[in-house]
C-alpha cells in the first residue's frame, strides 16, 4: 500500500487547468522528486497534498487516512523565494515553530522543546546563528534552518518545495545528507526538484509531471530520454548528458 495516494486529481485556477486527472502513488520511506517544467503544477500538487489548495475533483489519502487525521505528521518546507524575509524573527524561534504541532499554539515552549530546537540546529551546522535574524542568512543557510524546523517537528512525512534551489554546494550536500539520514530513520520525503542531472544521485523515486503525470516510479525505471522528452517537449535537450 502506498503512503501517499492521489487519484483523479484535477485543479484549476479560474479557467486554466493546472493539474489534470493526476494519479500518483508515493511509497513509504522513499525520497521522491516531483519534476517538470515551469508551470507544470509541481508546487500545486504539493499544496493539494497539504490541503492548501482545493481541487475540482480527486481523492488524496495519506497512510490511507484523510489529511485532517494526519496533519500533525507532516512537515512542510516552502520555497525560499516564497517566504517574506522581512518578518523579524530569530533563527532559533523559527526552529521552535516545529514544536507547535505537538504543543499547540497557545502553550509556551518548554525547556525540552528549546533543547530539541538547539539539537536540530546543531545537526544542520547552524547553531552559531541561532540568535541571528533569519533575514540575515544566505539562501542555503535559510534552507538549513527550515530543515532544522522539520527535524524539530519530528514528522513522518516531510514535503519540500525546491529545497536545493539557490543553495551553495556546501549547503546542498548538508541538506541531502540529512535527507538520507531521515529516510534511514523511517521518514518519507517528497521534494519538488529542478536539476535532472542529480536525480540518480539523490532520489530513489521520481514523478515526471506536466499538468498530468507522464511517468512515476523508481528512478532507475522512469528516468529515460523518452519520459524527459514527453515532460519537457524539447527534443533531446537535457537528456543526453543526464542519462549517460
Amino acid at each position: 500500500m502506498s503512503y501517499i495516494h492521489v487519484e483523479d486529481l484535477t485543479v484549476s485556477y479560474g479557467e486554466n487547468p493546472v493539474l489534470w486527472d493526476v494519479d500518483v502513488d508515493i511509497e513509504k520511506n522513499s525520497i521522491t522528486a516531483i519534476v517538470g517544467p515551469n508551470g507544470a503544477g509541481k508546487s500545486t500538487l504539493l499544496k493539494c497534498i497539504l490541503g492548501f489548495v482545493k481541487s475540482i475533483s480527486g481523492v488524496i489519502k495519506i497512510h490511507d487516512k484523510d489529511l485532517a487525521d494526519v496533519r500533525k505528521e507532516i512537515a512542510y518546507i516552502p520555497q525560499v523565494s516564497a517566504v517574506n524575509w522581512n518578518f523579524p524573527i530569530r533563527v532559533k524561534d523559527v526552529v521552535l515553530m516545529g514544536r507547535y504541532a505537538s504543543l499547540g499554539w497557545l502553550k509556551w515552549p518548554r525547556k525540552k522543546d528549546k533543547e530539541l530546537a538547539h539539537q536540530a540546529l546543531c545537526e544542520m551546522g547552524m547553531e552559531e546563528f541561532e540568535n541571528r535574524q533569519i533575514s540575515q542568512l544566505s539562501g542555503g543557510q535559510k534552507q538549513r534552518v527550515f530543515i532544522a524546523r522539520a527535524l524539530c517537528h519530528d514528522a513522518d512525512l516531510i514535503i519540500m518545495d525546491e529545497p536545493l534551489a539557490g543553495v551553495d554546494q556546501t549547503s546542498e550536500q548538508i541538506i541531502m545528507d540529512k535527507i538520507k539520514e531521515l529516510q534511514k530513520a523511517g521518514k518519507t520525503i517528497v521534494c519538488v526538484h529542478h536539476d535532472l542531472h542529480t536525480l540518480k544521485k539523490y532520489f530513489d523515486h521520481v514523478v515526471f509531471i506536466n499538468k498530468y503525470v507522464v511517468a512515476s516510479g523508481k528512478t532507475e525505471d522512469v528516468l529515460t530520454e523518452e519520459n524527459i522528452r514527453k515532460t519537457y517537449h524539447d527534443g533531446k535537450s537535457n537528456t543526453d548528458t543526464v542519462l549517460l
